[in-house]
């Protein structure tokens, strides 16, 4: 019966480690490309339908030319902004549509920097206009400094957080006691690893979301608005994954007899 209970524990912690880093592994693979499932994973997204419609508002001015159609032109090269961004932990999209878009190139512990994003895709007169409505009024929207070295040290809690998670799911397939003792420690500290990691960017992300309620010094709304994406859900859901399967696999160490 002991024999039974630590195979039924043990067998159990596996599977739940190894949803997780499945999940992990579907986290760091969103935005990567435009292909469907990369396309439907973000950390955040952040659309700007609206904000063209702003800028006339606030300037009482035609605004031409400050989106772009073509859905290959390339980012951050002044080619016209996109009506939906993207972004994950090695790169972010630009779409003009719901499925049509561009990536940048893929970089690790890419930081979110938003707005430098959104205006490195404006022609010049646009960039000027939309400093003259964020620095007259400021906002932590604008602060990339504060999102870039949050995010970008959040990219290595979670990497390592994945990596000590395979670790755990591999030695937990070791039938000995010593595996399931190194399996519960690598649980624990990938757990928390992607803890800390999952919580800055939800954090972060809850910071971005300022510019979904700011208003211009004129009283108009900025038409941006600012949501989480599937990729921070992922990364929650691989973190209860692994805290549950911490106590299988201490229940396993005790009553495993290899």
């Amino acid at each position: 019966m002991i024999r039974l209970r630590g195979e039924v524990c043990v067998g159990f912690a596996s599977l739940l480690s190894l949803v997780a880093v499945l999940l992990l592994i579907f986290l760091h693979v969103g935005q990567i490309n435009t292909s469907s499932v990369p396309h439907s994973i973000a950390m955040v997204t952040v659309n700007t339908s609206g904000y063209g419609t702003a800028l006339e508002n606030s300037f009482q001015v035609p605004i031409q030319g400050l989106y772009t159609n073509n859905a290959t032109a390339p980012l951050q090269n002044a080619t016209g902004l996109r009506p939906l961004y993207e972004f994950g932990l090695y790169s972010y999209c630009g779409f003009v549509n719901s499925s049509l878009g561009t990536c940048t190139n893929h970089t690790a512990a890419r930081p979110f920097e938003p707005y430098l994003a959104l205006k490195a895709d404006m022609i010049l007169n646009y960039t000027q206009f939309t400093d003259g409505i964020f620095y007259l009024t400021p906002t932590i929207f604008t602060d990339s400094s504060y999102f870039g070295s949050h995010t970008h040290a959040a990219y290595y809690f979670l990497i390592i957080g994945a990596v000590l998670a395979t670790v755990s799911l591999v030695t937990g397939v070791v039938h000995r006691g010593w595996a399931f003792v190194l399996s519960s420690v690598t649980s624990i500290v990938a757990a928390i690893f992607i803890l800390i990691g999952a919580a800055i960017w939800t954090a972060v992300i809850k910071k971005a979301e300022n510019v979904n309620t700011y208003s211009t010094s004129a009283g108009f709304p900025t038409g941006i608005e600012v949501a989480a994406g599937k990729g921070l859900a992922l990364a929650w859901a691989a973190f209860a994954c692994l805290t549950v399967s911490i106590i299988p696999y201490m229940i396993s160490c005790c009553t495993y007899r290899g």
